[in-house]
């Protein structure tokens, strides 16, 4: 039985304006189990990258609590954009999350560049990010994350910026590295093929308030990659069972 890793009990989240009180979340309970790479797809604007801000920390739910598998459990956030800073070179950025948080040794940094050797990007670890390709600094963006030895990882469409080559290219490439890293993931997206291609379970969301609709477990022979996911004839059925479930 796998053990879980982090639990969303009964969880509301409202904001409150001088206009008045707006429900984002309402009465959500979700699991995410050691290993296990979940996706969330629902409507624009339902408050999937909200779940995510609770989970981190950055927000505190109205109601219900949010429950990590104990205290000190890492979380790593990658966001849509890669965020690299221009005047720092591939190595130095992938080390930014390590200074920041005090904890840029000798052993951590030894880490970071085999990161940078094992995924293809060890010779570029001198330039600059603006002399990279979209893909090459999402993977940058993504080895700093995992330079912090996250125990989970919040993926926050981190797609969506790239052209559509690139994008099935890369979603390949990061699952290969979720995987051979033995990392645990939420992946927040829009695109329901991604969802389908990348994840162990799928959570369908309603429209505000996000309501948990549907969680629907993926089952394709183990080993294959997004890309050959996609070639699999249940692929369509369960694309098909996703894209119902998002009507309202």
């Amino acid at each position: 039985m796998q053990s879980e890793l982090m639990h969303l009990s009964d969880v509301s989240l409202a904001y409150h304006t001088v206009a008045g009180e707006t429900t984002a979340i309402q009465n959500l309970d979700l699991t995410v189990y050691e290993g296990e790479f979940l996706a969330i797809v629902g409507p624009s604007g339902c408050g999937k990258t909200t779940v995510l801000s609770l989970i981190m920390g950055l927000l505190e739910p109205t109601a219900g609590s949010v429950r990590l598998a104990r205290e000190h459990l890492r979380l790593g956030y990658m966001l849509q954009r890669d965020h690299l800073l221009d005047h720092r070179t591939v190595e130095k950025n992938v080390l930014l999350g390590l200074e920041v948080q005090h904890r840029l040794t000798e052993e951590s940094r030894a880490r970071a560049m085999a990161l940078l050797d094992t995924y293809g990007l060890g010779e570029f670890r001198s330039f600059r990010p603006q002399q990279l390709s979209g893909g090459m600094r999402q993977k940058v963006a993504l080895i700093r994350t995992l330079a912090l030895e996250p125990d989970l990882l919040l993926l926050d469409e981190p797609f969506s910026a790239l052209d559509y080559q690139t994008r099935l290219n890369l979603s390949d490439e990061v699952y290969r590295i979720i995987r051979k890293e033995h990392k645990s993931a939420i992946l927040v997206t829009h695109d329901i093929s991604e969802a389908v291609s990348m994840a162990d379970r799928v959570a369908v969301f309603s429209a505000r308030p996000a309501r948990l609709k549907a969680l629907i477990g993926i089952g394709f022979p183990a080993g294959l990659s997004p890309l050959e996911r996609r070639r699999q004839p249940a692929f369509h059925d369960y694309f098909d069972r996703i894209w119902k479930e998002l009507q309202p």
